[in-house]
């Protein structure tokens, strides 16, 4: 299979896994909104919450770092410059959903 066809299937799937998660933490979003401190982690610290968030996390960092890497490989000529853009990309895409999770797992402790 071609690579961007892969990219493309990924970009599909991401995307049909996204809606729903979404939908989830927006209406979640919305019920918290309003709440004191103490309502807000009792959220944070239900087990099905800190998985259904981590798993948004690295649902949207992985569809970004698709999204922007064909950007990279469209807009940008020069294949040194695309390669470390797209390393950086890639690197910055696994550590920051990584922090925040392990951020968040730790915010109920």
């Amino acid at each position: 299979m071609i690579n961007a066809t892969k990219k493309w299937i990924f970009l599909k799937i991401s995307s049909f896994i996204l809606i729903p998660l979404m939908v989830w933490f927006m209406i979640n979003f919305i019920s918290i909104y309003d709440q004191d401190l103490d309502q807000i982690i009792v959220f944070f610290s239900n087990q099905t919450t800190k998985f259904l968030l981590s798993l948004l996390i690295i649902t949207a960092f992985f569809h970004t770092a698709l999204t922007i890497s064909e950007i990279f490989e469209d807009y940008v000529h020069e294949e040194k410059i695309k390669s470390v853009a797209n390393k950086l990309l890639y690197f910055f895409a696994i550590t920051i959903p990584l922090i925040t999770i392990i951020v968040l797992l730790k915010f109920s402790l």
